[in-house]
């Protein structure tokens, strides 16, 4: 029950201005106005060539993801799910920093029958102020005695689950990435992480998701999680079409994290990611920022043998991945094309060369090339289009590839 006291008042810049609604995906207009991608996306569809705040003519179209506003709202937003948790009871006074440091001596003695509130208080405190969680990043053993207690709960899931949102706060602005990654040397701290994301709540796996990301900040640290077949494999079989779009988004930027070695794109591969990004390229309620990171992976997949020979395996990926050329964004087309460049040009599979031409991808590389494109994606759709000029029967056998305009057929 919600209390009838606890009223959210919501920061005027975190509204987008056309819809009025909090942003969930804010991106910038050339004039350094923020709007929501899909609310200023509509604008812009419509043909108008103005910003709605200012109404200056736009020098160009581009939108750019304002990525530390996205942070500044999730972190307000994560603090209002926190005190609505906690309005079944009163809200704990504000703790000072000499309180929060008593705070974790006493976590350290405690056992989980006095934690919880323990670790409730610190929540509210770190969600406070970003002094705060840096604060508490600083203290002398903070960190060790916060794994300690996720290792040593059991299943004791509502602790575990607010240990989860203490790392998720304090991680972004801890410093000493030495003690980061001796977090992974103890073998229950992933069995923990993965038995929040099994039973916890929507916010507590979105969380888990978003811890393992933050750790995996080198490759020792990403080849250890990737060695831990029940997370991956857990992290690649939630990505349901019925999930939640910010655990998919959460879930997606961990796996394009943990996937930069090459063993772990091959092991991913054979869990079937392949198969679960083509239903999020072909889901029509995908944000942009989810297929833009689901065309990433599978780029990344898409350099290995494994991940080339099941994107041509499977029938729909090919069509998927065109039919996001010029559509999404200027990322997703770039990765598009990266995906299209290895599977026809490198790996030369007469299949993915087949999909392309049947999904009308010939017009929309044309297309893309006569765009504002960068230079490396400029070659790789040269290189693909000498591909089809020499394989295709239709007229674009004879376009030359040097010209700078489409001409009519």
């Amino acid at each position: 029950m919600v209390r009838e006291d606890l009223y959210i008042t919501v920061p005027s810049f975190f509204r987008c201005p056309i819809s009025l609604d909090v942003m969930k995906s804010p991106v910038s207009l050339c004039t350094g106005v923020t709007y929501d991608r899909s609310s200023i996306q509509k604008w812009l569809d419509n043909g108008n060539n103005t910003c709605p705040a200012t109404m200056q003519v736009l020098q160009n179209k581009d939108i750019v993801p304002n990525h530390t506003l996205k942070r500044l709202i999730q972190i307000w937003s994560d603090s209002v799910n926190t005190l609505s948790d906690s309005s079944s009871s009163d809200s704990p006074p504000s703790l000072s920093k000499e309180q929060a440091q008593e705070l974790v001596k006493e976590i350290e003695r405690d056992d989980c029958s006095n934690q919880f509130d323990s670790l409730s208080k610190i929540i509210c405190f770190a969600s406070e102020l970003e002094e705060n969680r840096k604060f508490l990043a600083r203290i002398d053993g903070f960190l060790s005695v916060t794994v300690n207690v996720l290792c040593n709960a059991g299943e004791e899931l509502r602790v575990l689950e607010r240990v989860i949102r203490i790392l998720e706060l304090i991680l972004i602005d801890f410093e000493d990435k030495e003690k980061m990654s001796r977090l992974l040397s103890n073998s229950d701290f992933l069995s923990s992480i993965l038995f929040v994301f099994q039973q916890g709540s929507l916010n507590s796996k979105i969380r888990s998701a978003r811890v393992l990301e933050l750790i995996a900040f080198d490759a020792e640290s990403k080849l250890t999680i990737a060695s831990n077949d029940a997370v991956l494999s857990e992290l690649v079989n939630s990505m349901t079409s019925n999930s939640d779009s910010n655990l998919n988004d959460a879930v997606l930027s961990c796996l394009v994290s943990v996937t930069l070695p090459k063993r772990t794109r091959s092991k991913i591969t054979k869990l079937g990611v392949v198969q679960k990004l083509t239903q999020k390229l072909g889901d029509p309620n995908s944000t942009v920022t989810i297929i833009e990171k689901s065309l990433k992976l599978l780029e990344m997949v898409s350099m290995c043998t494994e991940g080339r020979t099941e994107i041509c395996d499977d029938p729909l990926c090919i069509p998927a991945v065109v039919q996001k050329l010029l559509k999404v964004s200027t990322a997703s087309s770039e990765h598009a094309v990266v995906i299209l460049w290895r599977v026809c040009h490198v790996f030369r599979d007469q299949r993915a060369e087949e999909a392309v031409t049947k999904s009308n991808g010939l017009t929309k590389i044309l297309l893309l090339m006569q765009s504002n494109c960068s230079g490396h994606v400029r070659e790789m759709s040269s290189d693909l289009l000498k591909i089809f000029r020499v394989n295709s029967k239709s007229c674009l056998s004879f376009y030359d590839t040097k010209t700078t305009h489409i001409m009519p057929f």
